[in-house]
């Protein structure tokens, strides 16, 4: 950490003056009331202003473990000490401080500018880092031209008869495979497990594309036909070189093993999704990738801020969290993560405002700034393995992820509490012709919690969000009025859960 930082830390941390809000009087307002008033505070103007300071260049893009991400966090320690929220953290940034941060040492992967060759016969086409293709953002350096051969989704698994590898040779080859799995097929494929077996069967590279034909977990978030910034999901062994490439580059790479049978992507896609008959085999398209990659250690960064509830016998927690890193600048492209997840963080921000003006409800409310989820999810990893209040007496957990994009409508996944929880926020925010309600959603910081067996509730805004994990991701594509229904909704919600009986 430069000696710059660790001043900056310095003043944020150990000259806090905490404010913490008075216990609930005889005479305070009744709780309706209290609540009535936070939800008419919430300003989507407040939170836009977040959004847009945390998207900036200043911040670069907030990618976990580097000075940026440390920045990124002492502006959310400043903010909570300023709305008067105690510190909560078990161990500071540096020695002696108060403990507002939770951290834990990470490796940080940094590509250079990276080039790409697409041939087919006389044909050479180079296509754009962003819109048409970004490199999975901890792949080795690459230096690789190869013939690539389509795998369909990229699955083997010769026990249920369906293996996409069967009679394919792909050695020396750059494979390319379609996001997710047949809807027929049973068993979840992550990526990770996809370049394991790309590995074993002797692959050099990967190209991964998201298909035409949507998947009902995919529609529902919104997902577009873009390359998307990853990570490989590989934690214990290096990964092969890959990159995420736009379904509009992948139908050219793929055009003349398609055109002479007179078929498509689509239906490529829409036959494997019909029968799980595979579709495999070389595309005769040769493509060059090449780039720099390097790591470096670095330090992820978690704050988090306890407004105490005004019963103080009553020890359970209600957990608020929305992470806050990003890709940050990353093989030549800036990845602002307005939407994802500057959005999610302000609201954060703008319900510790709202909840502590209007006093806090009977049980206390943690709020905790993530990072690390972009790289699997490590800030919320980190804090289930060192939980700064019991898990088992956590009530349940918020998260709050793409709060600033999309149709104006709320997609809430639910784990482990009745939908009239959820039911009810919706009709104490004025948000309930807008609720599409869902059970587990398999990706965000909810999921370690889930598994640690605590309650979820996992806010997103609805509809499409064409930016995702894209440079484009930028403060003027994030409506205010989207953030509102959203905070709106959360605040109900975590007031729902910790007002109690």
């Amino acid at each position: 950490m430069e000696k710059y930082d660790r001043v900056l830390l310095l003043s944020a941390l150990t000259l806090l003056v905490v404010c913490v809000p008075l216990p609930g009087r005889p005479d305070a307002p009744p709780d309706y009331e209290r609540l009535a008033r936070a939800l008419a505070s919430i300003s989507g103007s407040r939170m836009l202003a977040d959004v847009t300071l945390l998207s900036s260049p200043e911040y670069n893009g907030r990618q976990a473990g580097t000075a940026d991400d440390l920045h990124s966090a002492l502006v959310v320690a400043e903010r909570f000490r300023s709305l008067g929220l105690r510190p909560a953290g078990t161990e500071a940034l540096i020695p002696h401080s108060p403990p507002w941060a939770l951290t834990t040492l990470v490796i940080v992967t940094r590509l250079g500018t990276p080039t790409m060759e697409v041939s087919s016969g006389s044909e050479v086409i180079v296509p754009r880092a962003g819109p048409d293709y970004v490199p999975i953002l901890d792949s080795p350096s690459a230096n690789v031209t190869a013939p690539v051969v389509f795998v369909g989704y990229g699955i083997s698994d010769p026990a249920r008869g369906f293996d996409e590898y069967q009679g394919i040779d792909v050695r020396n080859r750059i494979i390319l495979f379609l996001r997710g799995k047949p809807e027929r097929y049973p068993t979840p494929t992550p990526q990770s497990e996809k370049q394991r077996i790309a590995r074993e069967k002797g692959a050099v590279a990967y190209l991964a594309v998201t298909g035409p034909v949507l998947s009902s977990y995919e529609t529902r978030r919104g997902t577009g036909l873009g390359p998307q910034a990853s990570y490989s999901g590989l934690e214990d062994e290096r990964p092969l070189p890959g990159c995420w490439i736009s379904t509009a580059l992948a139908e050219r790479i793929l055009a003349p093993y398609l055109t002479p049978r007179g078929q498509s992507l689509r239906t490529i896609q829409d036959q494997l999704n019909s029968t799980l008959s595979p579709r495999s085999g070389p595309t005769g398209t040769v493509v060059r990738l090449t780039w720099d990659s390097a790591e470096t250690p670095g330090t992820l960064v978690n704050v988090a801020g306890l407004l105490p509830g005004r019963e103080p016998s009553v020890s359970e927690t209600v957990v608020v969290g929305a992470h806050r890193d990003h890709f940050g600048r990353q093989a030549g492209l800036l990845f602002p993560g307005a939407d994802d997840n500057a959005s999610g963080t302000a609201v954060l921000l703008e319900l510790a405002r709202a909840l502590g003006e209007a006093g806090p409800p009977t049980r206390s409310i943690l709020f905790v700034s993530f990072s690390g989820e972009e790289q699997g999810l490590q800030g919320s990893k980190l804090y289930v393995g060192r939980p700064l209040r019991s898990l088992g007496t956590t009530l349940g957990m918020v998260n709050l992820d793409h709060a600033g994009v999309g149709s104006g409508r709320l997609t809430v996944g639910i784990t482990s509490l009745t939908k009239t929880v959820a039911l009810e926020a919706g009709q104490a925010a004025q948000v309930s012709d807008r609720l599409d309600l869902f059970g587990f959603f398999p990706g965000g910081d909810h999921v370690p919690f889930k598994e640690a067996g605590v309650p979820t509730i996992t806010i997103v805004s609805g509809g499409s969000h064409p930016d995702f994990h894209q440079p484009t991701d930028t403060a003027e594509k994030v409506q205010a009025a989207i953030l509102e229904t959203v905070a709106r909704y959360a605040l109900a919600v975590t007031w729902q859960l910790a007002r109690g009986p």
